[in-house]
């Protein structure tokens, strides 16, 4: 981890705003079904002048790759996604190769809480699919009072007022144990429930400040490099923001609120926004001054 964070500390500084957002953009690997039926992720057909000099991302399967090969395939991805903040595949790459024991530790937490046992359980998927997220936009545009607005009608509106997708968030393939591959993909789809509920916005700043929360409740590194190395690219007062409000936030949040792997979101979304944070012992986000915003 700390060579990963010197590597960066010497090519984010250039990057534009664009880092953050980035981890939005749609997964553009191809599906194709493999010889045995099992279908696989393969990485987008590329013409030979769009890939970087520096390489496209070595798709490695999790089930051959050794130990060297995981770090050379976690070098390799940091890379990549620092020279071209655009590759939000290489970003999950990176989180999944560099996540073994973290993730372990949040199996750990799940199983011990009657909730988070049902959820490894059943597994749900946050999806278009699974979920009924055009009633839930919906039903968030009758809503004239915010102190009545349901969890699930404010996700709505966060998805419809950003433009965000559910199924945009990337496939996990580099994480060879099925419940860990889980945890991680869990992990990634409730990103926009803690928004709703820490009511921290889609901004650079905003996002560094749940990258925080998310650090502490997990132990991802991927999180530490995002939360550490993302600061650099702030203005001063948005670095002292970060450092004065949201990092302090950020810690007292970690020791009393529940832990957020452990909520049953997707029946949560008829329970009152003010009262699933009341549950959980959320409070939300210090709010961003206008002269900060993107």
């Amino acid at each position: 981890l700390t060579a990963l964070c010197t590597m960066a500390n010497t090519v984010l500084l250039p990057l534009r705003s664009r880092y953050f957002r980035s981890l939005r953009s749609p997964h553009f690997r191809k599906k194709h079904i493999s010889s045995d039926g099992q279908r696989l992720g393969a990485p987008p057909e590329k013409k030979v002048e769009d890939v970087p000099f520096y390489g496209a991302p070595r798709h490695l399967s999790a089930a051959s790759s050794s130990p060297l090969q995981r770090l050379a395939v976690a070098i390799h991805a940091a890379t990549t996604a620092f020279h071209d903040p655009n590759r939000a595949d290489s970003v999950a790459i990176l989180g999944e190769v560099t996540g073994h024991v973290a993730l372990q530790s949040m199996k750990e937490k799940m199983l011990s809480h009657p909730v988070g046992n049902d959820i490894l359980q059943n597994q749900p998927k946050v999806s278009k699919e699974t979920l009924p997220i055009d009633q839930l936009i919906e039903s968030s545009k009758l809503i004239s009072d915010n102190r009545s607005i349901t969890f699930g009608q404010a996700y709505g509106k966060f998805l419809e007022s950003h433009g965000f997708d559910p199924d945009d968030r990337d496939e996990v393939t580099h994480i060879e144990d099925p419940e860990l591959a889980y945890i991680m993909l869990r992990y990634r789809q409730c990103h926009d429930f803690w928004h709703v509920l820490t009511g921290l916005p889609p901004t650079v700043l905003g996002e560094l400040g749940l990258k925080w929360l998310e650090l502490l409740q997990t132990g991802l590194p991927v999180a530490a490099l995002s939360a550490t190395v993302g600061s650099f690219r702030l203005e001063q007062s948005e670095r002292k923001f970060l450092n004065d409000y949201y990092l302090p936030w950020a810690i007292r949040m970690s020791q009393q609120s529940e832990y957020l792997l452990n909520v049953y979101y997707e029946l949560e979304f008829d329970t009152s926004l003010q009262e699933l944070r009341r549950r959980l012992r959320i409070e939300p986000a210090p709010t961003i001054p206008d002269r900060l915003h993107d």
